[in-house]
């Protein structure tokens, strides 16, 4: 018996030593035992089961004792196993056997897997086939069939990694030279000791350097086998695990799993996924996130626990755990986390200055005053009564807490925020994808989408790729390309149009409910209507949204999938795309329509402005802001809690389902075969959460659904800034914990930037300086306020400022059918409504008067004002701040320089050998053609001389 065979039993018998136990089946890496195995046996027990270490080879006794003790570090420490006269320990064994192959050498890069009973027997003939193309290609597989779920574990060997690393341009870790090390210019003594002295404060949100210590700085540069003398092809890591990873995925959805060459759809494992072929395609976590020594368990414990939320995060482990893409996701989400700190601050600032002058606000002192007896005009015709403009009293001073005199300051710095923060991210960015080996990476090197090649096969147009310099299928624009787009984007605008419809119909619920009796049959009915009403439609607005969005991510899917989109880039760019477009008028229709549309064109009590029937809503005396606020509060902080619920609930529940369902699975006795029972790390991540194929978008989405709620609508909420700066403190750690915990680890990806979300964002903050003006200027009391100050009060100050925004109504023009049927009031002559027009006893009643479009005069100079100045600050931030910092552009140079030089100077090396080899050899060559001569002239060849 050899020794692969030595460490492998069939079946070992226990029955004489556990009555409860029947048999333990051992199948080389993988363990079968019933649960009444960890019943009643203590760990005392260990030494009688490892005296058949003796008997039996060290790792079967390794089995038997996981199986029978699990994970148990004070038993593992006890036992140890005789394998070949050699002992080890449990951990020992583990690290061997639990993410390898058999022969314990060769590590698991992939792992595919099938249900064992597939009853489709055109399934196995497609595995074999795709199973063959894989070998093919020099990939080396290893098949575990002994549970309910087959295997297929995958590995890559060197030679296959290097040569598609080559193909893929991956930028690999050069030498070491002495140069590299004058790359990076020492700074100034008092620079360091500047930043010496003002970050020691701030140690304590530092990492671990014990836990985390700094990476060894690299040169680096793309693989080729021109240039092998650069790398050390030799060492063990020179190929990282991420690496080898993507490198598989890489073949994987390439490769054929039929001969059919007429279908363009039997190519990748995405396909035979879908198909249901496999059912899973995943790599393996390193580990567990409870036992220590893995580079998951330290991610787990030290970056996505909560409790840790005031360290720094390890971008560097994350990177080389997840990859680049996930990484940079996170670098993102924590720079933008903390430049939400200063915009929290100036928020809770103007917060505060609302709080500390709120009884000193003099409209707000007028409506609650005592003696204030102003009767106001119904809300709705018939069933509404009149009321006193005193019983908005809580809510006038609830509105002054966000419309104050520092509404247009924090609407500026907002402005500049936005700016800065997309400046300073570009900058950051530059530094991680430098550091990262991705500064000179191009989406434009990708190679294409399985899917789009499969698709194309049979064109004829080919196009040159100048990157790749080979020939690529091209289709034609205008042709097949335009009517797809025309297609796909008019399809977005028909559910654009079904968005705002909804948005209206909501509107026109809200206004029929202002007619209900009954809800205005008690004493409260103004703040039911101003406050109950409009959170009930913010609600009922979240509840469509929410279903809406599940309908429209399958429609932007689809429409997707039948554009003719060459990388992977661009296909997600496409359907980013779509679907924001849809969330964004989907999330914020509702609030333009507060901000921008309601109480603007009510009309007047002679005269209502209607919309099939139903009186247009109006606005308190103190303008809409308020309500905008309740919207945005209701829907912002809304939408973050239940995606906070869903994104940890659902992982947890598909987990604690897969458990239960692999438990349930009964024993057949007939083929031997049992339950799916954890023993290595493809078992453990096979119950996990499959990554999604459009991976970070969710979570991209949300935030920068949020990132608009902060810009776009924050001078209506300055505490905005606050409630995104808590939710993305927790959201970065679960977010974290999510990925660690509850799904299969997803393949690296490589990416230079953030992609389409950047330019999201910065067109969202042109948008916040059109929409903060409009804000100001249309729904706050800001600009009206000034104007009364500054040309009709001569006093220059507000006092009567709340009785000149009131306009006069003489309750006998009522329209017919419009007046009070049962007044609790009696008879009121006079009600006054929030309008600027003429009293009933002017020359021209109810038309506007001259100061209405004074104001209005003053609204629209401030929106160009505003907008001008903003924007012209915006552009010199943006011109000021460069996007990569001068020190990090010298170096890069400085690497290129250092690297071409390494080149040139081997490739002088090399010539010059050859040259030397090459005059080595010509006095052989020229002793050779002599001796021919001579022999050929003896020969009586004529013709020697002429050819000598």
């Amino acid at each position: 018996m050899d020794e692969r065979d030595s460490i492998y039993l069939d079946t070992i018998s226990l029955a004489s030593e556990y009555p409860n136990r029947k048999s333990m089946s051992l199948s080389r890496q993988t363990i079968y035992h019933s649960a009444e195995d960890v019943q009643g046996h203590a760990a005392t027990d260990a030494n009688s089961l490892f005296k058949q270490s003796e008997q039996y080879d060290g790792a079967a006794a390794g089995q038997m004792a996981y199986g029978k003790y699990g994970q148990n570090d004070e038993v593992s420490a006890r036992l140890l196993i005789l394998n070949n006269k050699k002992t080890v320990t449990y951990s020992q064994w583990k690290s061997r056997t639990w993410r390898r192959f058999q022969d314990g050498e060769r590590t698991v890069d992939f792992v595919l897997a099938y249900a064992a009973d597939d009853p489709h027997p055109r399934n196995a003939d497609k595995r074999k086939a795709f199973e063959s193309n894989l070998e093919n290609e020099g990939l080396e597989l290893e098949r575990e069939e002994t549970q309910k779920i087959h295997f297929v574990k995958i590995h890559a060997p060197k030679k296959v990694l290097c040569s598609y690393c080559e193909i893929l341009k991956i930028k690999m870790p050069i030498k070491r030279v002495p140069e590299q090390d004058d790359i990076i210019a020492p700074e100034f003594q008092l620079m360091q000791s500047m930043k010496s002295f003002f970050g020691r404060p701030f140690d304590f949100v530092k990492l671990d350097p014990n836990l985390f210590p700094d990476k060894e700085y690299k040169l680096t540069h793309s693989y080729s086998r021109n240039y092998k003398y650069l790398f050390d092809i030799d060492s063990d890591d020179f190929v990282c695990q991420s690496t080898s990873i993507a490198v598989v995925q890489f073949i994987l959805e390439r490769q054929r799993f039929s001969d059919d060459d007429e279908s363009h759809n039997n190519v990748g494992i995405e396909k035979l996924l879908s198909d249901g072929v496999y059912q899973a395609s995943y790599p393996l976590h390193d580990g567990d996130c409870s036992i220590p020594g893995s580079q998951r368990s330290l991610l787990f414990n030290e970056w996505a626990a909560v409790k840790k939320w005031i360290k720094h995060q390890p971008l560097d482990n994350i990177k080389e755990y997840f990859g680049v893409k996930i990484a940079l996701y996170f670098a993102w989400l924590g720079f933008y986390t903390h430049m939400l700190i200063p915009a929290s601050v100036v928020g809770i600032l103007c917060f505060l200055y609302g709080l500390i002058t709120l009884f000193s606000n003099t409209v707000s002192e007028d409506i609650c005053h005592p003696e204030n007896d102003i009767i106001m005009c119904p809300q709705c015709d018939n069933q509404c009564d009149y009321w006193y403009l005193k019983s908005t009293c809580v809510y006038s001073r609830i509105s002054y807490l966000f419309d104050n005199n520092m509404t247009v300051l924090f609407a500026c710095f907002m402005s500049f925020w936005a700016v800065l923060y997309l400046e300073l991210w570009k900058r950051y960015s530059a530094k991680l994808v430098h550091r990262w080996g991705l500064a000179d990476f191009s989406h434009q090197a990708e190679h294409p989408r399985p899917q789009y090649l499969s698709r194309l096969r049979k064109v004829e147009n080919k196009k040159f790729n100048v990157i790749h310099r080979v020939l690529e299928p091209h289709v034609p624009f205008w042709k097949v390309k335009f009517p797809v787009y025309l297609m796909s984007f008019s399809v977005i605008f028909l559910f654009i149009c079904l968005a705002v419809g909804v948005v209206f119909g909501i509107t026109i619920y809200r206004m029929s409910l202002i007619y209900s009796r009954k809800m205005y049959s008690d004493s409260d009915n103004i703040s039911y209507q101003i406050i109950f009403l409009p959170a009930t439609a913010a609600v009922l607005n979240l509840i469509i949204i929410t279903a809406l969005n599940y309908l429209y991510d399958y429609l932007a899917v689809y429409l997707t999938n039948l554009e003719y989109r060459r990388t992977q880039t661009e296909y997600d760019e496409s359907l980013t795309l779509k679907i924001y477009l849809f969330q964004f008028v989907n999330y914020y229709s509702s609030i333009f329509y507060i901000a921008y549309l309601k109480g603007k064109f009510v009309g007047s009590p002679a005269k209502y402005n209607r919309i099939f029937g139903f009186r247009q809503e109006e606005c308190s005396p103190g303008g809409c802001l308020m309500e905008l606020c309740i919207q945005l509060v209701i829907i912002m902080v809304g939408k973050q809690l239940l995606n906070a619920v869903l994104e940890m609930l659902i992982p947890f529940l598909y987990k604690s389902f897969n458990t239960v369902r692999n438990k349930m699975y009964k024993t057949d006795e007939n083929d031997g075969s049992v339950q799916l029972i954890s023993c290595n790390q493809w078992t453990n991540d096979y119950k996990l959460l499959a990554w999604s194929p459009r991976g970070l978008f969710d979570d991209y989405l949300e935030m920068i659904i949020q990132y608009g709620f902060v810009t776009l609508f924050v001078v209506a909420f300055p505490l905005a800034p606050l409630f995104a700066l808590l939710n993305n403190v927790f959201e970065m750690r679960l977010d974290a914990k999510k990925f660690l915990k509850y799904y299969r680890r997803p393949v690296p990806t490589r990416v230079k930037d953030i992609g389409v979300w950047f330019n999201i964002m910065a067109i969202l903050g042109r948008i916040a300086v059109v929409s903060s003006a409009f804000i100001i200027a249309f729904s706050s009391n800001f600009i009206p306020r000034m104007v009364y100050m500054i040309r009709v009060n001569a006093n220059h100050t507000d006092e009567g400022y709340l009785n000149h925004t009131l306009a006069y109504f003489n309750t006998s023009d009522f329209q017919i059918g419009t007046a009070p049927l049962n007044s609790t009031f009696g008879h009121v002559p006079i009600c006054r409504y929030p309008e600027y027009r003429n009293p009933p006893w002017s020359d021209a009643p109810y038309k506007r008067p001259v100061i209405y479009w004074h104001i209005l005069a003053a609204r629209l100079a401030f929106l160009v004002v505003f907008q001008n100045v903003v924007g012209f600050v915006q552009m010199l931030v943006a011109w000021a701040i460069p996007d990569v910092p001068r020190k990090l552009s010298d170096r890069i140079k400085r690497e290129e320089y250092l690297t071409r030089e390494i080149i040139i100077d081997h490739e002088l090396q090399r010539a010059a050998t050859a040259r030397e080899r090459e005059r080595e050899q010509s006095p052989q060559l020229t002793k050779n053609f002599e001796n021919v001569f001579r022999l050929r002239k003896s020969n009586g060849d004529n013709t020697a001389n002429t050819e000598l």
